[in-house]
């Protein structure tokens, strides 16, 4: 029997398209009739003139093509068997669609027991009120998003699990190809349809209502998820506006990540790049663009790629404004990727232009000279000009002479605010006192997924490695150099860690960095109302060393403090070591601090 059915839904198909996919209207203009061909491309209704003489046999096989769509629902509904996905029903559709035992068998595969806590949220709007309206569940790859989709299916009743679809975008699929297997999934009675990857679609942003406005209004329950960002976010504003539900999945709190994955520890957060990777691998290598090993490939494809997609495919591409040039040209990737690298990740035409030359070789070498492990010169009388040379190949960074577009103010102005819609930089202020009391202030930028930034990390030793001096070096001290590297790195990353999440979880609070002539805190956490304030020094140390807390015991550093920015209510020290208080400072551990903020994804 289902070869019989498959053969006729071939059959039927083949026939179908052959005949028109449009409807005739007519139009009476001063008495007179006028016949026009209407169809719907890029999620509208357009018309298109009809000669009188081909009125009717046109209408002939438009009435034959809706019999032939009625004969093949019919089939279709046949072939699904019950809801079951035998290999005739996976040929009635366009894209890959999973339903039935496919779905039951697929679902298994990807639920992971671990929930993140934005699936209360998606749970909620497949089984709740919101007609009309579409759930958004966007972020970087390999934050969760499958999976939730997957959780939130595996924990269906059986009446709810036999509506639901899944469908997977790709590259290859179009929205005409989409709107045809959402329509005939309506026409089988599929209630919950999950849409995996959508921003795929060249034409998903300017079709994106199609999805609320023909099928969720309809009752049918449309979530969509994708790695393209600010496609959603631009589709969100500008074609769905009130009809959508966003959640976005980049960040993930070190808390939800130790929680839902079961894996402890800040340097292991650190390594998966923040993401939920259960594998060891890091999660970085092989993946998407570039060969294993192509360090700047996950970069490239979360980051530059995502943007100049949304752009490209956005209004014909009308809204890339100043960064067209650098996309023409190829180099806004490396324009991101330079401000990624950079330790401050500033966004300043100097940094940007000047020729590439990094600040982690030079710490390294300071912090080589003075270790109390095995101090080395070493690292100091690497050929500079060549690391630099190996190190931006492998992150996709240009010097000024290889650049054909001359960044302004405006390219970096704009970069600036793709990534903020991308929810992937934050800012932490940053206060310079001087003699006479803070002096001024700027705004230092912080990635929301340190991934971006230990990514570089990697690349860094592997361009270290291939040294000459190093070379030559015996392997224990070859070793200690790389893990100096691999460790200077994380303590800027968990710096930033510590701070962002401080400052996401403590709203009520001004958080903020302190810079004396010489010397810093950290971070102060400063109640305005009741002039109080904390100072915190992060130290990637698991160890306790008087230097940590020398400027927390400083006299002249806390009497200003106290005089301009309220009393101190307490002295601490972030590290990888155990709870303990010496000196009159309390050392808490970072992984304990952080679990203790309650932070929640934003």
């Amino acid at each position: 029997m289902d070869r019989d059915i498959e053969k006729e839904i071939a059959e039927a198909e083949a026939e179908l398209s052959m005949l028109p996919t449009w409807n005739i209207v007519s139009k009476n203009v001063n008495g007179k009739t006028y016949y026009y061909r209407r169809y719907r491309s890029d999620g509208k209704y357009r018309d298109t003139y009809l000669d009188f003489d081909l009125v009717d046999g046109e209408r002939a096989q438009i009435a034959k093509r809706k019999e032939l769509e009625k004969k093949l629902k019919e089939l279709k509904l046949r072939a699904m068997n019950g809801g079951k996905n035998t290999s005739a029903a996976a040929k009635v559709f366009s894209t890959k669609v999973r339903t039935g035992d496919e779905l039951l068998d697929f679902v298994k595969e990807t639920a992971k027991p671990g929930k993140r806590e934005c699936y209360g949220s998606l749970r909620n709007f497949v089984h709740g009120t919101g007609r009309g309206k579409v759930f958004i569940l966007y972020g970087l790859r390999r934050t969760g998003k499958s999976t939730l989709m997957c959780q939130v299916i595996a924990d269906m009743e059986k009446d709810d699990f036999r509506k639901t679809a899944y469908i997977q975008i790709t590259p290859r699929n179009t929205i005409t190809e989409v709107d045809r297997d959402l329509s005939s999934l309506k026409s089988m009675g599929y209630r919950y349809v999950f849409i995996d990857e959508v921003t795929f679609l060249d034409d998903f942003i300017e079709c994106a209502e199609m999805f609320s406005d023909f099928y969720a209004a309809c009752g049918m329950r449309i979530v969509l998820s994708g790695t393209d960002s600010l496609g959603f976010r631009i589709a969100s504003e500008e074609k769905l506006f009130d009809r959508c539900f966003l959640c976005h999945t980049t960040f993930i709190p070190y808390r939800e990540f130790e929680n839902v994955l079961g894996i402890c520890g800040i340097d292991e957060y650190i390594s998966r790049g923040g993401t939920m990777s259960v594998s060891g691998e890091n999660y970085n290598w092989g993946q998407g663009e570039g060969e294993k090993g192509s360090v700047s490939a996950y970069v490239n494809t979360s980051i530059a790629k995502n943007i100049q997609n949304s752009l490209k495919n956005y209004d014909g591409g009308g809204h890339f404004r100043n960064l067209y040039d650098l996309y023409r040209c190829d180099e806004l990737t490396s324009a991101i990727n330079g401000v990624v690298e950079n330790i401050n990740h500033e966004f300043a035409v100097e940094v940007l232009t000047s020729d590439f030359d990094s600040r982690d070789l030079t710490r390294l070498a300071q912090n080589m000279r003075v270790s109390p492990v095995y101090r080395t010169e070493a690292v100091a009388s690497v050929d500079r000009d060549a690391f630099n040379d190996r190190l931006r190949a492998k992150l996709d960074i240009l010097n000024s002479g290889e650049r054909k577009v001359r960044i302004t103010e405006a390219h970096v102005r704009e970069i600036r605010e793709y990534l903020v819609l991308l929810n992937l930089i934050y800012e932490i202020e940053e206060v310079f006192y001087d003699d006479d009391g803070p002096a001024s202030n700027r705004t230092l930028t912080v990635l929301s997924q340190p991934g971006l930034r230990y990514a570089q990390a990697e690349a860094f030793v592997e361009s270290l490695s291939s040294d000459e001096v190093i070379g030559k070096i015996p392997d224990n001290l070859k070793n200690v150099i790389f893990n100096e590297a691999k460790n200077t790195i994380r303590g800027g990353i968990m710096e930033e860690i510590v701070q962002l999440e401080t400052k996401f979880a403590r709203t009520d609070k001004r958080v903020f960095k302190l810079k004396f002539s010489v010397g810093e805190i950290d971070m102060v956490v400063q109640d305005r109302k009741a002039f109080t304030c904390e100072l915190y020094e992060i130290k990637h140390a698991s160890t306790i060393n008087p230097v940590q807390r020398k400027n927390l015991k400083s006299k002249d550093k806390c009497s200003k403090i106290e005089y301009s920015f309220g009393r101190i209510t307490g002295k601490y020290v972030i590290y990888r070591g155990e709870d303990t208080t010496e000196g009159g400072v309390r050392f808490l551990n970072v992984e304990k601090y952080l679990k203790s903020l309650g932070v929640k994804p934003v």
